[in-house]
């Protein structure tokens, strides 16, 4: 069984496989929605927001406990209750205004996780996957921002085509930790037997 370097590991996997389940489905709402109400669209991106929010605080109180990881979790859980405040009560009815908002959080977002691929992460597969989801984010962020010649519900779908890159990265990225984890979980056992099966051996040659 191959080694697995247990600082590889997020030991909050389970936040990820939440994220990516949440941000799927509502960017598959989102991005094919008929709904041109922009008032009700921008309330359930707020919503959502908050909900994501809610998820990495938690995920955070939860990395704290084992002293690792919670402020990448904080600043995720920041950005999101930000930008979910700023568009239900600034910019609710204001095109321009939400336009810019979910531009510059999904540009932030993007930011964050190609720093969090970079500093945070020392795995090889979980650095590409959250460095692709920061490349992407920083695209769409750039093309929801120069979307406002267009109808008002363009740019949301942009947004809602985010949220499925989102999903997807995020569950990929805990399904796989989750494997490390496992995967460790049987080595140490494994290694455990070896062990006292070594020293049975060495107890009986000193008989």
């Amino acid at each position: 069984m191959a080694h697995i370097n247990r600082r590889f590991i997020d030991k909050h996997w389970f936040v990820f496989v939440i994220r990516g389940l949440m941000a799927g489905i509502f960017g598959f709402v989102l991005l094919f929605s008929g709904s041109s109400d922009l008032g009700s669209v921008i309330s359930m991106v707020s919503l959502f927001l908050l909900c994501m929010g809610i998820v990495d605080s938690l995920g955070a109180l939860y990395a704290s406990t084992r002293k690792r990881g919670w402020i990448n979790s904080i600043i995720d859980a920041v950005i999101d209750v930000a930008a979910a405040l700023g568009l239900l009560f600034i910019a609710r009815n204001d095109i321009v205004g939400s336009l810019i908002i979910i531009s510059v959080y999904t540009v932030l977002s993007g930011v964050i996780d190609i720093f969090h691929g970079f500093l945070s992460t020392v795995d090889p597969t979980d650095r590409f996957i959250r460095v692709l989801a920061g490349v992407c984010g920083c695209v769409m962020g750039a093309v929801i921002i120069n979307a406002g010649s267009f109808e008002i519900m363009t740019f949301v779908r942009f947004f809602g085509a985010y949220m499925l890159i989102v999903g997807v990265t995020s569950m990929i990225y805990g399904v796989h930790n989750r494997a490390q984890k496992i995967e460790d979980k049987v080595a140490r056992k494994e290694a455990r037997k070896v062990l006292l099966k070594n020293k049975r051996t060495t107890t009986k040659r000193k008989k």
